[in-house]
């Protein structure tokens, strides 16, 4: 029974953690569009010099430091390391910086359907890579997705660019990083302090952000009110990440793209008539991925003796 009321504890914060991260995650997504004279590529330079301490903390005070270490005693025995570093922490780079210049630049729903993609690619990428064998509900939501895809590059020759850096750059960013085994915090430290000089360049080198702050003094409290935001969300993502089972963690993390359209219809941009066989065709294959994670939580549960 205290097994069983430990599981079931861990379960509920996981999901609050889980939540609060993908509300966070909106919400910086809305609050760039209020930081003005700032631009997107200004707002990612700040966000990650702000950001990158509150997750150097959270480490120290979680004992999680050792893991920082062994990225560095691995590269000092093989270089060659550093240089697949760079590359991941160059893929995560941009993911961050599209997801703050989107919004500003009327690409808010292209990012957000690249972020409903996300989950289809990883399973190709998963099938082509790892040989993971696909069940019969994910063939269906491949399907679902195929035709989303057949009907965007049939309206407009191809996806946005936006879109195609999300669907596909992630993918290749969480191969990387399981290919060479950076794929713990250690190594998101890593990639996060290697963007710092970048951060830096983007936030002050071109002196237009200290034009900003002169121009609206209340940028002062805006920006590290953005940072916080910011460590609060990657803080409630890695306890997400460790207290509940990937798929369930998965699933929640659909939350963020629905709210990224709310934002992107709410900055004024609207859904053309000739997308909505896309966007029904990718909401129907994420139905299809909640059928399976349902299936799988409840399964899990079963084989754990917890009651559904």
């Amino acid at each position: 029974m205290e097994a069983c009321a430990s599981w079931g504890a861990a379960l509920i914060s996981g999901i609050s953690f889980s939540i609060a991260a993908s509300v966070l995650f909106g919400a910086i997504y809305f609050y760039s569009s209020l930081l003005s004279p700032l631009t997107g590529s200004e707002l990612f330079g700040w966000r990650m010099l702000l950001t990158a301490p509150s997750i150097t903390a959270f480490m120290l005070l979680r004992g999680e430091w050792a893991l920082v270490l062994d990225v560095f005693h691995r590269i000092r025995k093989k270089p060659n390391l550093f240089l697949v570093l760079l590359i991941s922490s160059a893929l995560i780079s941009l993911q961050m910086w599209v997801f703050m210049w989107a919004p500003l630049n009327g690409y808010g729903l292209d990012v957000s359907l690249g972020y409903f993609l996300l989950p289809l690619s990883m399973v190709v990428a998963g099938r082509l890579i790892y040989r993971e064998r696909l069940s019969m509900l994910r063939k269906v939501a491949t399907l679902f997705a195929a035709i989303g895809v057949a009907n965007e590059i049939y309206q407009v020759g191809s996806f946005s660019w936006v879109t195609m850096l999300v669907a596909l750059g992630y993918p290749a960013y969480f191969v990387i990083r399981r290919q060479w085994k950076f794929d713990h915090l250690g190594g998101l430290w890593w990639d996060m302090t290697l963007i710092l000089p970048a951060a830096l360049w983007f936030a002050i080198g071109a002196d237009v952000s200290l034009t900003a702050f002169a121009e609206r003094p209340a940028l002062y409290w805006m920006i590290p009110f953005l940072g916080l935001m910011s460590g609060m969300a990657s803080i409630c993502f890695i306890l997400a990440s460790r207290l509940l089972s990937f798929s369930l963690f998965g699933l929640l993390n659909y939350l963020e793209p629905v709210l990224m359209i709310c934002v992107a219809l709410a900055l004024g941009e609207s859904i053309a008539k000739t997308q909505w066989l896309t966007y029904a065709a990718i909401w129907m294959s994420v139905i299809v991925l909640l059928l399976e994670g349902i299936q799988q939580v409840r399964l899990s549960r079963t084989l754990q003796g917890v009651p559904s």
